[in-house]
């Protein structure tokens, strides 16, 4: 069985102890570590993974292992797109997505930008195992790219389109209206780039790690929980980078020193999704449990477990 698969099945945490563990495997220095060293600590892991889990080396090369290897694939996941990297290269994309556009290009770059990073990342951590090929992929990453991009920059559209002459109406454009389509245009994006598992089915397994079938029920719930994981946390963070920036537009120091409002917006950003990230990963668990009652009818006929088993995603 794969090391990382067996470790989520085997070790069924809590909410707490997945966001502490993703601490870990958030950390910035397994964007940097060699192929050479992952393959010798996932040599280790199949060595010695049960005699002694207490063993320092046992637990690095379990943060190795889990931070750098795609489960569903036993493949090295490029470095811009392991997790590690999701938090440095989001946070300034969030930031400008987020800040008024003064042309057209200031409108969609932000917004191209940001999905052209994450629709990739989507597709990359979510299953592998359903019937699919590159080109194709790169069809619907791009199709989801474009339609992304087009719904994000509606509130600037709106802002744009319509006289804003209340304060409460140019209020709910200018700072909810954002946050609210960033929000969901996240979770769209990864129903979207994740659809073919949905459609298609993923592989669904028993605790020993041995493949029953292929689930569309099991995809479409791997998928959906993930979308949602995405809407929690961009529109936690969008929502608090700006009630902390609204804050400060209103404190003496913003009137003496009107330009600080950018630095205090993305350090606002970047904390709110240093703290929201590891919680939206640890929302779900990454392989997922599914009864076999809620499951096809050809799965239920393969097999006597009550429960099944399958990869959410990242």
């Amino acid at each position: 069985m794969e090391p990382n698969v067996r470790f989520w099945i085997s070790e069924r945490q809590s909410f707490v102890q997945r966001f502490l563990l993703w601490t870990e495997l958030l950390d910035p220095t397994n964007l940097v570590i060699s192929i050479e060293k992952v393959e010798k600590l996932r040599q280790l892991l199949t060595d010695e993974a049960g005699e002694n889990v207490e063993d320092k080396k046992i637990q690095e090369a379990w943060k190795r292992s889990l931070s750098t290897v795609h489960p569903d694939g036993s493949t090295l996941i490029p470095a811009p797109f392991r997790p590690a990297a999701f938090l440095p290269l989001m946070g300034p994309m969030v930031f400008f997505s987020m800040m008024p556009s003064k042309g057209i290009k200031s409108m969609i770059l932000p917004q191209f930008s940001l999905y052209t990073y994450l629709t990739p990342f989507n597709i990359i951590n979510g299953n592998t195992t359903y019937p699919h090929h590159l080109g194709e992929n790169l069809l619907l990453g791009t199709g989801v790219i474009a339609s992304s991009t087009f719904f994000g920059i509606i509130p600037q559209l709106v802002q744009i389109k319509y006289s804003l002459d209340s304060h409460l109406v140019r209020f709910m454009a200018s700072r909810v209206l954002p946050v609210i389509f960033l929000a969901q245009v996240s979770g769209m994006n990864v129903l979207a780039s994740r659809s073919l598992e949905s459609t298609r089915g993923i592989t669904v397994m028993d605790k020993e790690g041995k493949v029953i079938g292929h689930s569309r029920r099991a995809g479409q719930k791997a998928v959906q929980e993930t979308a949602v994981s995405r809407v929690v946390l961009f529109g936690t963070s969008a929502g608090v980078s700006e009630v902390l920036a609204y804050c400060f537009r209103r404190t003496q120091f913003f009137l003496q020193h009107p330009w600080s409002l950018w630095t205090v917006k993305l350090s606002c950003s970047i904390l709110a999704m240093g703290l929201m990230v590891p919680v939206s990963f640890s929302m779900f668990p990454l392989v997922g449990q599914i009864p076999r009652s809620k499951l096809e009818e050809e799965i239920q006929s393969s097999t006597e477990e009550t429960e099944l088993f399958y990869y959410r995603g990242v």
